[in-house]
């Protein structure tokens, strides 16, 4: 069975019997289409026709065009998928899409993309959108899964409100960095020298360095997950939709932070100075102050996990070992850790063999 043209096609056919592909749009006059349909030219031609400004879909008063992006976003908002996500990825999702609706569909235009057809959201118009932050390559890849996760709900079978999810061929943003800072034994001991045992400080990053937490689990952990000398917890991470519960013996100088510490929570070690419980960024934001207060502005809570899964890879932890410290679901973040751990050590045992003394054949004097 033939596929069928992308929306908004006509094929018609001359006085000689030929097909021709137009694109034809209300208001706006038709384009045609050279190629062959789906061929990687023709849909070039297929975008740029898509791209020209139509008029915006009329809404009645303040609620959102049906049939528009924004609307598509606000029956998002109301899902039970998007009410099934997690507080903080709520908040941080709807955000980025409500961002969205105030970016204008070409520089200077009136037009923008709350009022977009549903029609006009093709691969280069999510392209745009994804660009526009490309100065913040992260912010980038944050708003494109938002956007990614709302078609994917909206083409589901349960749902259909559009055919196609033309998110699915844009590609992220590559961002050629490590990440976090990730911590040297050097600046753990400098952070150390400015927040010693028994202080909160010093608990916080004995609870991400030695227990392999994210900073989302580190500001759960209480003496209920503590027993027998092991570390029992579900990762908040994914805990909604595919929970994964870890165990991990307690090291002593875990155990030491924990007891040398005076002030605890009830159900969580790490307070706020009102004696609440952390939210994961308003610990990433103390931390951060205590960072910058031994001098260390460049450092994080991420940046700890990070030196823990360094300093195992190291000393000679497997993809296995780390994949169960961690947390990882699949071996690709662990063989980083342990193929840089690998080049570090034939590196160390290499580099005698250029030793000047030792081939006895000295080039430099």
């Amino acid at each position: 069975m033939p596929r069928k043209l992308p929306p908004y096609c006509v094929e018609d056919v001359d006085r000689y019997g030929n097909v021709r592909i137009y694109v034809r749009r209300k208001g706006l006059p038709k384009v045609r289409l050279e190629g062959t349909p789906w061929a990687p030219s023709f849909m070039a031609a297929y975008e740029a026709a898509m791209a020209q400004d139509t008029p915006p879909l009329k809404r009645v008063g303040n609620a959102a065009a049906e049939g528009s992006w924004r609307w598509l976003c606000q029956q998002y908002f109301a899902s039970v998928a998007f009410g099934g996500l997690d507080p903080a990825t709520r908040s941080r999702r709807r955000a980025s899409l409500e961002a969205t609706f105030a970016e204008p569909v070409q520089p200077g235009s009136a037009q923008t993309y709350a009022d977009y057809p549903l029609g006009r959201m093709t691969p280069v118009a999510i392209r745009v959108l994804r660009d526009r932050k490309a100065a913040t390559p992260e912010g980038a890849n944050n708003r494109l899964k938002a956007i990614r996760g709302v078609f994917k709900w909206a083409t589901s079978k349960e749902i259909e409100l559009v055919a196609t999810n033309p998110a699915r061929d844009v590609g992220k943003i590559t961002v050629s960095t490590d990440g976090h800072h990730t911590w040297s034994i050097s600046e753990v001991k400098r952070y150390i020298e400015r927040h010693p045992k028994g202080s909160k400080g010093y608990l916080a990053l004995c609870l991400l360095l030695f227990a392999g937490g994210r900073r989302s689990d580190a500001v759960l952990f209480g003496p209920q997950h503590f027993e027998g000398g092991w570390l029992r917890y579900t990762q908040h991470k994914g805990r909604n939709k595919n929970p994964m519960t870890l165990e991990v013996p307690v090291l002593p100088v875990l155990a030491a932070a924990i007891a040398a510490t005076p002030v605890t929570g009830t159900t969580t070690f790490l307070v706020t100075h009102a004696g609440k419980p952390f939210t994961s960024n308003g610990f990433g934001n103390w931390l951060k102050d205590r960072c910058i207060e031994a001098g260390l502005p460049h450092c994080s809570a991420h940046g700890l996990r990070k030196a823990g899964a360094t300093i195992a890879a190291e000393n000679g932890a497997t993809v296995k070992q780390l994949m169960a410290m961690f947390g990882w679901r699949t071996s690709q973040m662990a063989e980083l850790y342990t193929k840089k751990a690998e080049q570090k050590r034939l590196a160390h045992g290499g580099m005698a063999f250029i030793d000047f003394e030792r081939s006895g054949d000295l080039l430099i004097k």
